[in-house]
């Protein structure tokens, strides 16, 4: 198993200096998204979830870059203090100025605690599994919170959802909104 993971890292980091090397060949300014696992972030940094319309897009590429319609790994804001939060797994969905907008993703199965979820304002919707998920669970986006993600936070490209799924999460996160 460890073998495995080291090589799965390897790999990863190959096509993270190959994606990089490619960046700068083409003159971008892009820079990769930090890698590594935080609890907090610098004071005033989040500006507080995104509570403007929604106008989401589907238009994952498979560059290495999160984009809208993929499954990213990044550090998410807890609701009750931004200033920490958890590496988890959002789905992007579009962008509002620098930030990315994301719903957080869980592993959890909220269908048994639905009824006390949706009482707390939280809404979920199954959507299936992903590779951003190596041990191959089903995953549950969070309806009614739309997360801001600064690119740096990004830590790694799951997968795309497909387009079906997606926009049916963002029909069902519209009617909360």
């Amino acid at each position: 198993m460890l073998t495995r993971l080291l090589n799965d890292l390897g790999r990863a980091v190959a096509r993270g200096v190959q994606q990089e090397i490619s960046a700068r060949g083409r003159g971008s300014t892009h820079r990769r998204p930090r890698t590594g696992h935080r609890t907090s972030t610098p004071a005033g940094a989040y500006p507080g979830d995104y509570l403007g319309p929604l106008a989401a897009v589907y238009a994952p590429t498979a560059d290495g870059r999160p984009d809208p319609g993929e499954v990213c790994w990044a550090w998410i804001p807890f609701e009750e203090n931004h200033e920490r939060g958890k590496d988890r797994p959002a789905l992007i969905i579009g962008q509002d100025g620098p930030w990315l907008l994301g719903l957080p993703l869980t592993s959890k199965d909220h269908d048994r605690d639905e009824r006390s979820e949706a009482a707390a304002g939280r809404h979920w919707m199954d959507i299936g599994s992903g590779a951003w998920d190596t041990s191959g669970r089903p995953s549950e986006a969070r309806l009614d919170r739309i997360v801001r993600l600064s690119p740096a936070t990004v830590r790694r490209e799951g997968a795309a959802l497909d387009r079906v799924t997606f926009d049916e999460v963002i029909e069902a996160a519209g009617r909360l909104r």
